[in-house]
């Protein structure tokens, strides 16, 4: 998947992510990259607002997975478990969300629970940046339930 194709996804399947103004700058197995303006996620202090910055986090880790789940040709549904939102300092203007895979080991074992038990669980992690430096992190865990028989053609959703 590309980030032409994660992007027109995203804005069909999770329409919030159109009206926050989110593009993709990179999507690949190897990481999500998403950005955000200011101006659709500001606040009454012309910053962003958290729940706008910790929207973008979870949808850049989300995206991660729904991405490799893809690459590796996993039918499954993704959903978000639990997560943890630390905010550094304000985000003053246009944003990213970097994610990853918070122990790469951890991918194979996921992989083999999923297609085994139809469900499994992986730790992610996006890093959100402004104007060059980290303002925020967001760590959380997601499963996947489905994958037995690692069909083409994922859901993802």
């Amino acid at each position: 998947m590309n980030r032409e194709e994660l992007e027109r996804y995203l804005h069909r399947h999770i329409p919030l992510s159109q009206a926050m103004g989110v593009s993709v700058r990179e999507a690949s197995p190897a990481g999500v990259v998403l950005a955000a303006p200011l101006a659709p996620n500001i606040n009454h202090r012309e910053t962003v607002f958290g729940g706008s910055a910790s929207a973008v986090a979870i949808l850049a880790a989300w995206a991660l997975v729904h991405v490799r789940l893809q690459d590796a040709g996993i039918r499954s549904r993704l959903v978000i478990q639990r997560n943890t939102m630390r905010y550094e300092q304000p985000i003053l203007g246009d944003f990213t969300a970097r994610s990853e895979i918070r122990d790469p080991a951890a991918w194979a074992t996921f992989l083999k629970t999923l297609t085994r038990r139809n469900r499994a669980r992986i730790a992610v992690t996006a890093t959100l940046h402004c104007q060059g430096e980290k303002v925020g992190e967001l760590e959380g865990d997601f499963v996947a339930f489905g994958g037995g028989g690692g069909v083409r053609g994922s859901s993802n959703e």
